[in-house]
């Protein structure tokens, strides 16, 4: 109870600044596997930001029990993942685990929603006849652990959203990173909800948000996507304000830095998404309040020149880039395929991935 009681003042002292949700990867700063008493420290420093995180495996570093048990009689909430893969192994893997956890903890308390996978399909890994098939597999499995009021989404980039999977879901989780369609930070929010919106319009009324985003605080440029601590927070403050204005929900791409994230030919941003700093404590931007929907914020660029609001012209798909990608073992996975389309990198945590982009025809891969 002592616990309880200081996660609620702390979020009571910084209510200013508040996510949604944070995608959130438990592994330790040295990528190590985390215990119930870490979870906890993390979840006393987040709850300064948000009461809902994104965890993209239990099974990966049987993260899903000390996250739950960190959880349990608290009013945190969880989009709770289930890994996808090339074949079904981290799948299974993952479904059992959750029922095996549906006998130790009430999942109705604290997850919000299971999302299937993420960005399997852009990583070519499989098709949206079949993820949307382990979405009804895990509707089966939901209802027969009398968990049927918990709704289940996908965690997909905007472009391979089709209508095999918004049919198989209850509400879309779209993943969508304008920093790697090489967007300058001034367009990149009116970029995030062209794609929205068009992914609505196809959805039949069922609800759409936005299940990762971000923008890198350091690194190297990507076509004119320039990673800093200013642009960051431009682009936090413009699309946060906004999604607040009309009412779209989001996961906000990540809570911490992942340092041990591999940043070899992805233009070293990997590690450096997060709005806290590898301690997993120090908050990266300036002030108490990151977010004023009443003020303008500044960019920075990597050249004296003023970014321009209109879309670079060396960019041509319209496909960003995914991060995310769970481990399907206590270690994180290598398995991730480039897209061979105009396809830009995806930013999620899981297994490592090694993806390719036509974009800047770059190779990145990262690990989460």
């Amino acid at each position: 109870m002592r616990f309880i009681h200081t996660l609620t003042f702390i979020s009571a002292v910084s209510a200013a600044t508040h996510f949604n949700a944070l995608n959130y990867s438990p592994k330790r700063p040295d990528g190590s596997c985390p215990n119930v008493d870490q979870v906890r420290q993390d979840l006393a420093v987040l709850s300064q930001y948000t009461d809902t995180l994104r965890i993209y495996s239990v099974k990966d570093c049987n993260q899903g029990e000390p996250v739950l048990r960190a959880m349990e009689g608290t009013n945190w909430k969880l989009y709770l993942g289930m890994w996808v893969g090339p074949n079904d192994d981290a799948y299974e893997a993952d479904k059992a685990e959750l029922i095996r956890l549906s006998k130790v903890f009430d999942l109705s308390k604290n997850v919000k929603a299971v999302v299937v996978g993420s960005e399997m399909i852009y990583r070519k890994e499989q098709n949206s006849a079949q993820v949307a098939a382990k979405v009804q597999d895990m509707r089966s499995v939901l209802a027969s652990n009398n968990l049927s009021g918990i709704p289940l989404s996908v965690g997909e980039t905007w472009p391979y959203y089709d209508s095999n999977l918004l049919n198989a879901v209850d509400f879309a989780f779209v993943h969508v990173f304008p920093f790697w369609e090489g967007k300058t930070v001034d367009e990149a929010t009116d970029v995030l909800f062209e794609h929205i919106n068009a992914i609505k319009a196809a959805a039949n009324g069922k609800r759409v948000m936005v299940g990762e985003t971000g923008w890198p605080t350091a690194g190297d440029d990507f076509g004119v996507s320039h990673p800093s601590i200013e642009n960051s927070q431009k682009y936090m403050n413009d699309f946060i304000c906004r999604s607040n204005k009309e009412g779209l929900d989001y996961a906000w791409f990540q809570a911490m830095d992942a340092q041990w994230a591999s940043t070899a030919n992805a233009s070293n941003v990997e590690a450096h998404w997060g709005i806290l700093g590898p301690d997993y404590k120090t908050p990266k931007y300036p002030g108490d309040t990151w977010i004023n929907c009443n003020v303008a914020t500044s960019s920075s660029s990597s050249t004296s020149s003023t970014l321009s609001s209109t879309p670079p012209t060396t960019t041509t798909t319209t496909t960003p880039p995914s991060t995310t990608t769970p481990p399907t073992t206590t270690t994180p996975p290598s398995t991730t395929t480039p897209p061979t389309t105009t396809t830009p990198p995806t930013t999620s945590q899981g297994p490592t991935k090694c993806k390719k982009t036509v974009v800047v025809t770059v190779d990145r891969c990262i690990a989460y």
